[in-house]
């Protein structure tokens, strides 16, 4: 996947879901992973030349695992280099999690803290909403998440309006699946900083991928066709 077929799949996403409107003023979540750092360069590429005006930033929640900035720092100066807004929120997210609550499955907890935190910021900048960089396997595994560990069939949509912040939530990357966007950052030299959270890989996610990942020995066709489902759920 090179830029312009990057930018044309985003194009396609944001049309098809009306995900960005004139003088929109959109918060990037970004952790530093190669799907977050993707997207926001696709954003900044595509608000060169996109013909609704928008505005762009970006927000990093520090969990507070370390007190390096090194990770920092080079999202700082990659976001400089696109001319886009950087602010950072430190957070003690890590403490509250493995110190003090000592959770067995710390993901949610984690999450639901982080999305506070990154909402917060965002309403404090005057954003009204925020991008996401969650991509086709991403909708795929939350889906079977759903249904494997909770007994129904549900995902997160392409967009979503938070009622408690008056917030949207975007997700422009939903045509695209994880090997174009792991080939696309190293073809282009995007600077990717690692996750340092120790629950990372061990995960109840990293089970379903490996579950799709094995059953498509047996079923070649079924990313393709659990992905149409999603799109037949979203309609």
């Amino acid at each position: 996947m090179d830029t312009q077929k990057l930018l044309s799949y985003l194009r396609q996403c944001i049309k098809q879901y009306q995900m960005i409107e004139k003088n929109d003023y959109i918060a990037v979540g970004l952790s530093g992973g190669k799907d977050s750092m993707t997207l926001l360069h696709g954003l900044a590429h595509l608000n060169k030349f996109y013909p609704v005006p928008f505005k762009l930033c970006a927000i990093y929640v520090d969990l507070g695992i370390t007190k390096d900035l090194s990770s920092q720092n080079i999202l700082k100066n990659y976001c400089q280099s696109l001319d886009i807004p950087f602010y950072v929120v430190n957070t003690q997210i890590y403490d509250i999690t493995f110190e003090e609550r000592k959770e067995k499955n710390p993901c949610s907890l984690c999450a639901k803290m982080r999305k506070g935190a990154l909402n917060e910021k965002a309403l404090s900048l005057g954003c009204n909403k925020i991008a996401y960089a969650h991509h086709k396997d991403d909708f795929i595994e939350t889906s079977l998440m759903s249904l494997f560990f909770e007994g129904h069939y549900y995902c997160f949509p392409p967009v979503t309006h938070l009622d408690k912040t008056g917030l949207d939530v975007i997700r422009p990357m939903f045509y695209i699946n994880e090997r174009e966007i792991s080939g696309f950052a190293k073809r282009n030299k995007i600077p990717v900083v690692s996750n340092p959270c120790p629950a990372d890989g061990k995960t109840k996610r990293q089970e379903i991928k490996e579950f799709i990942e094995k059953s498509s020995e047996n079923f070649p066709d079924i990313r393709k066709n659990l992905n149409a489902a999603l799109i037949d759920y979203f309609q």
